[in-house]
């Protein structure tokens, strides 16, 4: 006897011989065998997650960052903090929150929205979704650090730097992110501060999860 599940691909062999009587001798019997054969094929793979940077380690390197940032802009005099949102002003909210806890007092804080900068706005399947943007200050000669969580292509850096223009001649504009994909980048854009530097392919996710919305600070890499 032989028989094949089409809707869960499994194929059920031995049994009773043909022709025997429904009672037959054990020996001439044969056990059932269930063989898998196509249920695979109704299954999606389980993407494979991993952490590759814990609470602990996130918190190494906020403070890392704000130290640094210390160090290269003094009192911040000259200088502003913006963030894109929407990850880019998490991290900022984090690191304006710590630099005023290191003594910073003078430190003019934003967030800049690019969704109507974008060079695929127009071509993006699905409506995308604005946020505010909030920046009260000129950045007319000042140096702007543009706040994102992961520098990938590049096209969201530069979309932020065509949105800026509207508040004025920086005299300089930095970059810091928490994740840098080095080797995913297709624009000549490149990070003054990092948080680390991920080696990753093409068609693997970076996700920056913060405790405020995740329950807990890390960053996850997610597989194909």
């Amino acid at each position: 006897m032989g028989e094949r599940n089409l809707a869960f691909g499994y194929r059920i062999t031995g049994g009773p011989i043909a022709g025997s009587p429904l009672s037959v001798p054990a020996s001439k019997s044969r056990p059932l065998k269930y063989t898998f054969t196509g249920l695979n094929r109704y299954l999606r793979p389980v993407p494979d997650t991993r952490t590759i940077h814990n609470s602990a380690r996130f918190a190494l390197t906020i403070e890392r960052l704000c130290r640094h940032l210390i160090e290269e802009h003094g009192d911040f005099a000259d200088s502003c903090l913006i963030g894109i949102q929407t990850g880019g002003v998490q991290l900022a909210e984090r690191l304006h929150r710590r630099l005023i806890e290191l003594g910073v007092t003078k430190l003019p804080y934003g967030k800049l929205d690019i969704t109507f900068y974008r060079d695929d706005f127009r071509t993006k399947a699905g409506p995308l979704t604005a946020h505010p943007t909030e920046i009260d200050f000129l950045v007319e000669d000042k140096r702007v650090v543009l706040v994102d969580d992961v520098l990938f292509s590049g096209r969201t850096v530069l979309s932020a730097m065509t949105a800026l223009n509207h508040f004025g001649r920086a005299s300089a504009v930095e970059l810091l992110v928490m994740v840098d994909r080095r080797f995913r980048r297709t624009l000549p854009v490149q990070a003054n501060y990092r948080g680390l530097v991920v080696d990753t392919l093409t068609d693997e996710y970076v996700d920056v999860q913060w405790a405020e919305t995740h329950g807990t600070d890390q960053i996850i890499l997610t597989g194909s």
